[in-house]
């Protein structure tokens, strides 16, 4: 079962921006299947690694659109994304720590950003980003 499924409302109106959430949405789910089969220790690591570089990639392409097309929340919207980045990082040091318990809260938190994300920041840009020809 699918923690977070992709249908066409998360869609943001830009092909490069929805393929890379649907692409988070995919690891995500990944890994919130191997938790459900109690592989968390053996897979999750790694899973977990791919969804953190992902998410900081996809927050570098989005940004740099978002410059292309002279967005004018776009000072506000890196700040989002280094709030999330932030929230990441101490995901990521708990985990180097060994702390295994953090699972399902990173699941919940990140299912919450992936839908919030989607739905509320990125909505804010589709028709700006529309309008400057990006699609």
């Amino acid at each position: 079962m699918a923690l977070l499924k992709w249908t066409k409302k998360y869609s943001v109106g830009v092909k490069a921006m929805d393929d890379q959430h649907i692409n988070l949405v995919e690891i995500l789910n990944e890994l919130h299947a191997a938790m459900l089969k109690g592989q968390a220790q053996s897979v999750a690591g790694s899973l977990f690694k791919k969804l953190t570089d992902y998410a900081l990639k996809h927050f570098t392409d989005e940004e740099a659109m978002l410059v292309a097309a002279r967005y004018p929340g776009l000072a506000k919207h890196r700040e989002e994304h280094h709030e999330e980045s932030r929230k990441l990082g101490e995901f990521v040091a708990r985990y180097e720590q060994g702390d295994q318990t953090m699972y399902p809260q990173l699941l919940r938190f990140l299912g919450k950003w992936l839908h919030d994300h989607m739905q509320g920041d990125d909505k804010k840009f589709t028709a700006w980003m529309n309008e400057h020809g990006i699609y």
